[in-house]
């Protein structure tokens, strides 16, 4: 791979990271990570032929490094809103079982 297709893949890798960011804060955690799947990739094919790094590299990998970041954060909140709404479903479970009961003892 020579350096130009090394940075078509570097902005191909940016925008796929653009992609997981609208993806994640959907909550399409699957969608999510088959785009990481694909960007790894173009990352790894990427590094060998830009190093030395220039500048133009250097900025797209770091937003890159900011989308993903972004990313992971839209992902924990999807999982803990999700672990919050699994509990109040359990709380309610519970309740309802202990008013059953007290209405059959009645």
């Amino acid at each position: 791979m020579n350096r130009q297709e090394a940075m078509a893949g570097l902005q191909r890798a940016l925008e796929l990271s653009q992609q997981m960011a609208a993806v994640a804060d959907g909550g399409d955690v699957s969608l999510a990570v088959r785009l990481d799947a694909e960007r790894l990739q173009l990352l790894k094919s990427a590094r060998a032929a830009l190093h030395p790094m220039d500048e133009q590299s250097r900025s797209i990998l770091s937003e890159i490094a900011v989308l993903n970041d972004r990313t992971l954060g839209l992902l924990e909140h999807r999982r803990r809103a999700t672990g919050r709404d699994m509990d109040m479903a359990a709380v309610g479970r519970r309740a309802v079982a202990a008013y059953a009961m007290v209405r059959m003892r009645s």
